[in-house]
């Protein structure tokens, strides 16, 4: 799966405005210094979530940024693509009839990698900035697979799990 930076720290600049919980215009530069990440770059990125319609600009002394919506109305998929990202899973070209093998056909688990990108985009398109600050993204897929107990050893590639399964 490839997701880079652009769209991590979209999410990580959102998160950062929404757990402000004014309507105080937050600065880029707040931003910055308080997630580690360059001020031109986020001006670039938020300059994307202005036109995207997840952020609303606010000019002048003591201006910044201020969400466009309620937290719990903005998903992190949407913060995703509004700054041009894609969840890509598979080696094969958005949109296309070919396939990413050599000859042009498509490769033997296409079809796997392809329905874990829509798993994703699903989850992340469940998943609100609200979630996020509240610190409740673990508990939103209880539906799925619980992986638990789970321990890799330097001394070789063995792995223990209590449970592994399906939830009802």
């Amino acid at each position: 799966m490839k997701l880079g930076t652009k769209g991590r720290y979209a999410v990580m600049a959102m998160v950062d405005l929404a757990q402000s919980g004014t309507t105080k215009p937050v600065s880029i530069l707040d931003i910055s210094l308080r997630q580690n990440i360059s001020v031109s770059y986020l001006e670039q990125l938020f300059g994307k979530l202005r036109k995207g319609s997840q952020v609303k600009s606010i000019r002048g002394p003591g201006g910044g940024y201020i969400l466009a919506r309620a937290a719990k109305q903005i998903k992190v998929l949407d913060i995703i693509l509004a700054v041009d990202e894609s969840i890509k899973t598979t080696r094969c070209k958005d949109n296309s009839s070919h396939g990413c093998g050599v000859d042009n056909t498509r490769c033997l688990t296409h079809d796997l990698w392809s329905e874990l990108g829509n798993q994703i985009s699903s989850f992340l398109s469940s998943v609100s900035l609200d979630d996020v600050v509240n610190q409740r993204v673990q508990s939103l897929n209880k539906g799925s697979f619980l992986v638990s107990n789970c321990s890799l050893r330097t001394s070789g590639i063995s792995s223990q799990s209590s449970e592994l399964g399906a939830l009802d």
